[in-house]
């Protein structure tokens, strides 16, 4: 039986498999639409199956490799993969067209036989279309998974095996009629049918017509006979029922082997669609190196937000970041600095990462994770039945519930919505707890007290990064390392509802309304 394992090297890849439960969180907080749409390229079958892939994580480095090195012989080769999908896609094709459906529940033997042959005779060049795709490319690609595959085309699909396939669709249509025997059993009713091979099939015709005939009893049917014809139908389905029940496994095999090539070849198609589309758009692509979920690594250079990059339809800014060894990596900064972005593009490599993919980055190193959460500020409940503080604490517990060690976690301005002080001591709580369980944390915040309190710790595990603004108070919209600073850029919020510089402001009140407890 014939196996795709493009996917996965001991099993075939479930489409229908359950999603974590916290999937369509990851897919708003991380804005992966446009990424999947780029991958789908409006194909929807694309969409469900780059869907499922994105978000269904490895946690096995063997895996996650497996797939890696099947995605770079994609990338290296990718007119033979798309030339490979092509195969299955012709094959629905012609079912769809020829009305090719097996139905064993309801039909008689006859129209079971007659579905299945059908079926067959129409996958039939198919099949040697991908024996010659593996006789052309199979020394050309690397992988474990193609050439496991590609040695079972060359293996399975012989000239040989696909003429004797041919001789047998030819018989089972019976140009000569169905030769059928039985032997009679109690009550001289018959028992044991049996589908025989046509006599003297394998002689020359010459000797055919001149060989002597055993002696045979007939009869003939009335055209109008219609009992009888009924009768000798009935017969004759018994004879051939094992045959068609033969046929249309072989023939359901052959269908659920073009489904499963189809399916797993659908995941390349989509990587190989997003490529194009980023390396259209300037932006690099890079197969990342994952470490072991135990160790803490955290490196990236040239990593960008590909949903924003996809959205704008040009290249956009990227960071260089070393966090090696942290567990715990704080975020602080002016407003629309690019924390939010980067925090995006950390969850959009990890989960690319993790799926055996490419990441948006030159280059992205980093440890598995048992499971990814995202946990970023949302708009206030609109049904009033908790404030937005509330709604915060009730969407972490539910994340706390689902946490093991080694979990990956991405805060954004969580626990902003109360004052600082309480905030920063619920947000310290938390963040110490899970570091304790050996949960990785992201954080984005403007809760000074809080960031500024794990680095006065002077801790070994955590990083602090600032989004960067110039001395003329210019942003990059860089990630840079630094410490967290006592401001919540009062100045830059006046801007933004006034649209000017506050009058007769010298720097005495500028710095005071920079300081981080004074309102504006």
């Amino acid at each position: 039986m014939m196996k795709v394992h493009l996917m996965f090297a001991d099993r075939d890849f479930n489409p229908e498999e359950a999603l974590p439960f916290n999937a369509n969180d990851l897919i708003q907080d991380l804005e992966l639409t446009p990424i999947l749409a780029a991958m789908a390229d409006e194909d929807e079958f694309l969409l469900k199956i780059a869907r499922q892939a994105l978000l269904a994580s490895l946690t096995d480095l063997d895996r996650i490799r497996y797939r890696q090195e099947i995605l770079s012989d994609c990338m290296a080769h990718p007119e033979v993969v798309k030339q490979l999908y092509q195969v299955p896609m012709e094959f629905l094709k012609r079912k769809r067209s020829q009305w090719l459906w097996i139905s064993t529940r309801h039909a008689n033997p006859s129209s079971i036989l007659s579905s299945a042959v059908h079926m067959l005779e129409a996958s039939l060049d198919l099949l040697k279309t991908l024996r010659q795709i593996a006789d052309q490319h199979r020394s050309s690609f690397r992988s474990l998974g193609f050439q496991n595959l590609f040695k079972t085309f060359q293996k399975e699909l012989d000239d040989d095996y696909l003429a004797l396939v041919a001789r047998h669709i030819k018989q089972l249509r019976f140009p000569d009629g169905a030769l059928i025997s039985a032997r009679l059993g109690p009550g001289n009713e018959g028992t044991e049918y049996l589908l025989r091979k046509p006599n003297n099939t394998d002689k020359p015709w010459l000797k055919r017509v001149f060989a002597k005939k055993s002696p045979v009893y007939s009869f003939s049917l009335h055209p109008r006979d219609e009992h009888g014809a009924q009768a000798l139908g009935e017969l004759r389905d018994r004879g051939i029922a094992r045959a068609a029940s033969a046929v249309a496994r072989a023939a359901d095999h052959i269908e659920s082997f073009f489904n499963a090539l189809r399916t797993e070849l659908a995941f390349y198609l989509g990587c190989l669609n997003l490529k194009d589309r980023l390396s259209g758009l300037d932006s690099p692509v890079s197969i990342p190196e994952p470490a072991s979920a135990e160790e803490r690594r955290f490196s990236c250079r040239e990593l960008y937000d590909a949903s924003l990059t996809l959205t704008m339809n040009q290249r956009v800014v990227a960071n260089d970041i070393s966090a090696d060894g942290k567990e715990l990596i704080i975020i602080t900064g002016p407003n629309q600095g690019g924390k939010t972005t980067f925090l995006r593009s950390v969850g959009q490599a990890h989960l690319m990462a993790q799926c055996g993919m490419f990441v948006p980055a030159r280059a992205f190193t980093a440890n598995l994770f048992t499971a990814l959460f995202t946990h970023f500020k949302r708009e206030e409940d609109k049904t009033m039945e908790s404030g937005k503080f509330g709604e915060e604490l009730k969407r972490m517990s539910a994340i706390v519930d689902h946490i093991t060690p080694h979990t990956l976690i991405l805060l954004n301005e969580s626990f902003a919505a109360t004052n600082e002080r309480e905030g920063s001591e619920v947000a310290r709580q938390i963040v110490t707890a899970l570091t304790e369980k050996r949960v990785k944390v992201f954080f984005v915040t403007h809760l000074y007290e809080f960031a500024n309190s794990f680095y006065q710790k002077g801790s070994e595990n955590a990083c602090f990064l600032r989004a960067e603004r110039l001395p003329d108070q210019r942003r990059t919209f860089k990630i840079k390392e630094g410490k967290p600073l006592e401001t919540s850029f009062g100045v830059d919020l006046y801007r933004k509802v006034f649209k000017n510089e506050p009058e007769g402001m010298d720097a005495s009140t500028r710095q005071h309304m920079e300081k981080g407890k004074t309102a504006l």
